[in-house]
């Protein structure tokens, strides 16, 4: 990669960083091939970095209601309406392995209302979509709706959980100027 990892803010080495997110640092990157250029650049507030990765696995790995890739398709929605470039590519590339869908994440990101995906997903993502983007218009009604899809209150939560974490993610993305990795852009897309 010839372009930096984060325009904005410095990147750390890896020789520098605290014993736990070094490690974590390494394991991520033993499991994956190359470390994701998100834990790179948070990396240069450690406390912040060990919050955020706490909450976002709490969030995205855990048993829920909601399965992983359903999980991704909310990142890759509101992140498309954030303009978030680093989550719309990055999630694309999970969501798309998660799926085992190599067009999904270009659907949804692109258009999720014209996407190949069930009513209540749609239904998922349109609730997703207005915590992001209108979230002091939310009302009883939209509570209403998504429950007719079958969704506890449990899995609200985590629809609206997940939406306002990512736009806290998609803010620090487009401020820090972070760079997708060149790995995202193809995972999923090609069988192995």
């Amino acid at each position: 990669m010839t372009q930096p990892i984060a325009k904005r803010f410095p990147t750390p080495s890896m020789e520098s960083l605290p014993d736990d997110i070094r490690t974590r640092l390494l394991a991520l990157q033993e499991k994956s091939g190359f470390v994701p250029n998100v834990f790179l650049t948070l990396a240069y507030r450690p406390d912040e970095f060990r919050a955020f990765f706490a909450y976002h696995d709490a969030l995205m790995e855990r048993d829920s209601g909601l399965t992983k890739a359903e999980r991704e398709m909310i990142v890759v929605a509101t992140s498309s309406a954030n303009q978030c470039h680093y989550c719309v590519i990055a999630h694309g590339a999970i969501l798309r392995i998660r799926a085992k869908n190599p067009q999904i994440a270009d659907q949804i990101a692109i258009n999720y209302r014209k996407a190949d995906i069930t009513p209540r997903q749609r239904a998922m993502l349109d609730f997703a979509m207005k915590v992001s983007t209108e979230a002091h218009k939310i009302s009883d009604s939209d509570f209403a709706e998504i429950a007719r899809h079958g969704f506890s209150d449990d899995d609200i939560w985590d629809i609206a959980a997940i939406s306002a974490f990512f736009a806290l993610s998609n803010r620090l993305a487009n401020v820090t100027d972070m760079r997708p990795n060149d790995e995202f852009y193809m995972m999923g897309r090609l069988p192995k």
